[in-house]
């Protein structure tokens, strides 16, 4: 097989008829794409979130069910295979409406990954025929035939071994003369069941099936030109990054650059595939290569920011001068498939933060998470919090690092700190409403 590019099309890329024919007129003009996996058109996954909750009336869920259906119906008007495009939304409608109902009257997280998995099954049979308008031999498949997953639902993990298996005995012949179009974000468990990779999962299915493919390179097309110094929304003077290491890049998306999703880079580092970020509302402004190595390395790189963060802190006497305290602690964890981004220790306390998806259907600190925790110690949860994250190269090594970003934060209050473990950052938490004017501090500060 000559090079291949597996590209990944994001919500706004695929938001409406003007958005897919851009896109697809990218892939015809490029012979190397022949994988696309696409997320939901825009706005159609927020419908799915609130239809996959508990206790929504059968009037509202009618009202979701046709504020979906206008969306895609709004753009298979533009395609001559519309009569038969409708024909499968609806028959899609109609399986989601039963999903819906059923999750109304018992609500379960598996039957939530069935109705939140409709969106990218729209968009990818929509898109596909968007390229067939423009002559482009392409066809539709279902990627749950190659992503297999554990049982977690609303965040599966991915069964790597068996996904490369799949991909090269069912996916890969498929792709020497035609371009394949399928979903990202969504899998199969072990049961049969459909699953998804959690909010955003649609660039880490495509780095996922780049890797099981040996991919050339990974092309995530998004509404940007790339990947900024920070958030143009919060600071003007955001500017774009031509190209970032893969460590550098890792620690951005880890640390809330909505850009790309927290586990992209992993596949892709693995395998060292280069990543192409850019914009397909503008492919001609470039984006952002990131690679292996890089020709510079500056101290500071970019700044991110991640919202509705959860602080726990845990206090007991018991920890003075005693062993095995945290390993219960975090056993409490691991048995809840609870993941711990920072923490900082004191003699008598531990400050642990964790990540609280927007859009999630339930809290990642449940009341049972802290019942079982304060079986062992006091415990405090706070919320309304947001994690700033100043990324870089040899932040450990570098004299001022911290007299740099701290002097400049004392009109705010800084509610917890972490620093030294990483070369690449330093990150700290801040209350939600001051988090923009930090970060505009910051970057003003750092990237004059």
């Amino acid at each position: 097989m000559s090079n291949l590019t597996v590209a990944k099309f994001g919500g706004t890329s695929v938001a409406d008829f003007d958005a897919m024919l851009r896109c697809a007129n990218l892939i015809k003009n490029d012979p190397a794409n022949r994988l696309v996996a696409v997320s939901a058109s825009s706005g159609v996954t927020n419908h799915l979130v609130r239809l996959s909750q508990a206790e929504v009336s059968s009037q509202e869920q009618l009202e979701i069910l046709n504020k979906i259906k206008v969306i895609q119906l709004n753009i298979t008007k533009h395609l001559s295979a519309e009569e038969e495009l409708n024909v499968l939304v609806n028959n899609l409608l109609a399986d989601l409406a039963n999903l819906a109902a059923q999750q109304s009257e018992s609500h379960s997280l598996k039957t939530a990954d069935s109705i939140l998995s409709f969106g990218e099954q729209f968009s990818s049979n929509i898109f596909a025929e968007v390229l067939r308008s423009i002559d482009v031999n392409a066809q539709q498949f279902d990627v749950r035939q190659v992503m297999k997953t554990n049982s977690l639902y609303g965040a599966a993990s991915v069964e790597l071994d068996q996904v490369k298996a799949n991909a090269q005995t069912i996916l890969k012949p498929l792709l020497t003369d035609q371009v394949i179009v399928t979903q990202g974000f969504i899998g199969q468990d072990g049961l049969g069941n459909t699953t998804t990779l959690g909010r955003g999962g649609s660039d880490y299915s495509a780095a996922i099936l780049a890797e099981a493919l040996g991919a050339d390179d990974l092309a995530i097309w998004t509404d940007v030109a790339g990947i900024f110094t920070t958030d143009p929304r919060i600071a003007s003077q955001a500017r774009p990054i031509p190209e970032i290491s893969f460590d550098e890049a890792a620690e951005m998306a880890t640390f809330g650059a909505k850009i790309l999703h927290p586990a992209t880079l992993i596949p892709a580092m693995r395998q060292n595939i280069p990543v192409f970020v850019g914009s397909s509302k503008a492919p001609e402004s470039g984006g952002t290569r990131i690679q292996q190595s890089v020709d510079s390395n500056p101290t500071y790189r970019s700044i991110a920011l991640r919202r509705e963060q959860t602080l726990v802190t845990v206090k007991s006497p018991a920890m003075l001068h005693a062993s095995g305290f945290l390993a219960k602690v975090f056993a409490i964890l691991a048995k809840h498939e609870l993941s711990v981004d920072l923490i900082t220790t004191s003699e008598i306390s531990v400050a642990l933060t964790f990540d609280n998806p927007p859009n999630s259907t339930q809290s990642i600190i449940t009341g049972v998470v802290v019942e079982e925790l304060e079986q062992l110690c006091e415990v405090t949860v706070e919320h309304g919090l947001s994690l700033v994250a100043v990324i870089g190269n040899d932040m450990h090594l570098t004299k001022g690092v911290g007299r740099t970003i701290f002097d400049n934060l004392t009109p705010f209050n800084v509610r917890m700190i972490c620093h030294g473990a990483s070369e690449n950052n330093l990150c700290f938490l801040v209350d939600e409403k001051e988090a923009n004017p930090v970060v505009e501090k910051l970057h003003d500060c750092l990237f004059a």
